[in-house]
C-alpha cells in the first residue's frame, strides 16, 4: 500500500506539471480550472506571470476552503485568482471567454448519464479556446494490483479504457466544433498504456 501511495503521489505531481505546461504552451492568459479541488493546479499556475486571470470552480465547500487557505498562505496579495463554488455541469454560470480550461481527474467523479450536462455547459456555453482533460486509464489498473472492476478511488463513478475515452472525446469534439488530440501522463506500459490519459481540445 505504501508503494502504491508513493506512485500515486508521484503521478499526481507529474500530472499537474504536465497540465500546467500544456496550458502555458497554448499561449493562454485567462485560465479556468474546472473542479479545482484544494487548488493544487492553481498554485502551480501562479508561478507563471503570463497568466493574468485564474478562476477556480469547485463544488465541494471543504475543498474550496482548503484552496482559500492555501492561497492566503502562498499568495495573499495576488489578485489574479478568483475562487467560485459551483458545478461545471451548470450551464447558467458566467464562465465564457477563457483562453484555456483544465479538468484534471474530475470527469470520472460524474455519473456517466450526466456527461451530456458537462458537454452542454463546458463545450457549448463556457467554450474555452483550449480545454485539457485528464482521466485515469483503467487498462493500467492491474499494475496497481487492483482487481477487475476495482477503481482507483471509491468516489469514481467510472474509469475508461483508452478506446472509450477517445470515442467520447472525439464525439464531443465533432458535435461542438473542437479538434482533439490524445496523449498520456506517467510511465507508459507497452501493453496497458499510461496511467493517466489526456485529451487536448482546441476550438
Amino acid at each position: 500500500m505504501a508503494a502504491m501511495f508513493t506512485q500515486a503521489s508521484s503521478l499526481h505531481e507529474e500530472r499537474l506539471n504536465k497540465v500546467a505546461a500544456l496550458i502555458h504552451h497554448t499561449g493562454a492568459r485567462r485560465v479556468l480550472d474546472l473542479g479545482c479541488g484544494s487548488g493544487s493546479l492553481i498554485r502551480l499556475l501562479l508561478g507563471n506571470t503570463r497568466f493574468t486571470e485564474i478562476c477556480g470552480l469547485e463544488q465541494s465547500g471543504l475543498s474550496l476552503r482548503q484552496a482559500r487557505e492555501m492561497l492566503a498562505e502562498v499568495a495573499p496579495d495576488d489578485t489574479r485568482v478568483t475562487l467560485r463554488q459551483g458545478s461545471y455541469m451548470d450551464a447558467a454560470l458566467d464562465l465564457s471567454g477563457y483562453d484555456a480550461a483544465a479538468m484534471v481527474e474530475t470527469i470520472e467523479h460524474i455519473d456517466p448519464g450526466r456527461l451530456s450536462e458537462v458537454q452542454r455547459a463546458v463545450f457549448q456555453h463556457y467554450r474555452p479556446a483550449w480545454l485539457i482533460v485528464t482521466t485515469p486509464n483503467v487498462e493500467y489498473n492491474p499494475l496497481y494490483d487492483l482487481r477487475p472492476g476495482q477503481l482507483r478511488d471509491p468516489d469514481h463513478k467510472f474509469e475508461w479504457p483508452r478506446h472509450k475515452f477517445r470515442q467520447w472525446a472525439t464525439t464531443v469534439a465533432r458535435q461542438t466544433g473542437y479538434s482533439v488530440n490524445f496523449g498520456g501522463i506517467g510511465e507508459e506500459d507497452p501493453e496497458y498504456g499510461p496511467p493517466t490519459q489526456t485529451a487536448v481540445f482546441r476550438l
